[in-house]
């Protein structure tokens, strides 16, 4: 905590870049090893990676349910949890998982240089919604945090959306002490008494609110014009070698989607058995969130189509100008790699009309 705030996020990316050298370095030698060993005699891989995080959205019902591991019975299906999609970028460029989840921050620094990540968006886990906020011990206001010490994890949409609020507020990041803390690691901290605000998601964010207040939630940055998302990224090099499969993990997120409509007690069991939560709890998390169904995602609001790239696309290039002004990425990208970045065939494709 000791770097002059201005630096922090500056020497973070460089540790990133440097820190996934290093790891790629290390995986070269067993890379044939790493991607999965290969095809099976149908054209399925034989082992899909996947990447994904403790968020009460559809992904954690496909996971707890095993619908991947029933749709693809002869590929070995590898689920490893992570704690920020900064980590999840780390691992894709590194070759270690196949597909993942990020938030729409996260994945907007991975298409941005120095990254350059080469990933696709074949799928919005969610809308962000009241289920990451702004919250603090002793703050009416956001005006009321300069000078305090806040917590979030860098890279990540909370982050993102952190500053955006100083930024309506008025505040410069230079106003508060930003702190750099995974969200296990923010809830220790807030417990101690080490931070006086926090700006993270669910479950962590649940915690904090028995005895903090909340400030600002991204839903009313949404409201604002700084929307964010939980999205899926696939590695573009499995995408293109293994469609079939990608198809099938499509549809069952797609399938997942639909229980939380259809039989939403359902869906909150076994999302609450993923989070150690209640079901009336992880229930009302899940609710916190805008899931979208594939004929959904197919709309211009979203994804898009092959023929007309949705305005997701938009809201990252918004995103890539809204962090170059912070000095968090180099430069911003073209309208047209975000488009590009976004798995529009994939997407028409597990889901003809």
């Amino acid at each position: 905590m000791t770097l002059p705030r201005k630096s922090r996020t500056t020497v973070k990316l460089t540790s990133l870049i440097a820190g996934t050298a290093l790891l790629l370095g290390a995986l070269a030698g067993c890379a044939s090893t790493e991607e999965g060993g290969g095809a099976n005699t149908d054209g399925t891989p034989k082992e899909l990676r996947v990447a994904y995080q403790l968020i009460p959205n559809g992904d954690l019902i496909v996971k707890n349910q095993k619908w991947l591991e029933q749709a693809l019975p002869d590929t070995k299906i590898t689920w490893s949890k992570f704690d920020s999609g900064g980590d999840v970028n780390t691992a894709v460029i590194a070759g270690s998982v196949d597909i993942g989840l990020a938030g729409s921050s996260p994945v907007t620094r991975g298409l941005s240089a120095p990254l350059n990540i080469a990933y696709q968006i074949p799928w919005i886990f969610d809308v962000i919604g009241e289920n990451e906020a702004l919250v603090a011990k002793d703050a009416a206001a956001i005006t009321d945090l300069k000078g305090k010490k806040i917590a979030t994890p860098f890279s990540s949409t909370s982050h993102y959306s952190l500053l955006a609020a100083l930024q309506d507020a008025g505040l410069a990041e230079s106003d508060v002490e930003l702190i750099d803390l995974e969200p296990q690691d923010i809830q220790a901290a807030w417990t101690r008494g080490d931070i006086d605000a926090a700006y993270v998601w669910t479950p962590v964010l649940g915690e904090l609110e028995k005895d903090g207040k909340v400030l600002i939630s991204s839903k009313d940055l949404a409201a604002k014009g700084k929307v964010t998302a939980d999205l899926a990224v696939v590695r573009t090099e499995f995408a293109e070698k293994y469609p079939a499969a990608l198809k099938t993990w499509l549809q069952q997120q797609d399938r997942a989607v639909k229980l939380t409509r259809t039989d939403h007690d359902a869906a909150a069991a076994a999302i609450g058995q993923e989070l150690s939560l209640d079901p009336a709890e992880a229930g009302r998390q899940l609710d916190q969130l805008v899931l979208l169904d594939g004929a959904e995602q197919k709309g211009a609001d979203y994804l898009g189509t092959p023929e007309a790239p949705g305005k997701l696309a938009d809201t990252l290039f918004s995103a890539a100008e809204f962090l170059k002004a912070q000095n968090q990425i180099d430069a911003v990208p073209q309208l047209s790699v975000f488009q590009s970045g976004l798995a529009t065939k994939a997407l028409s494709d597990a889901f003809a009309s």
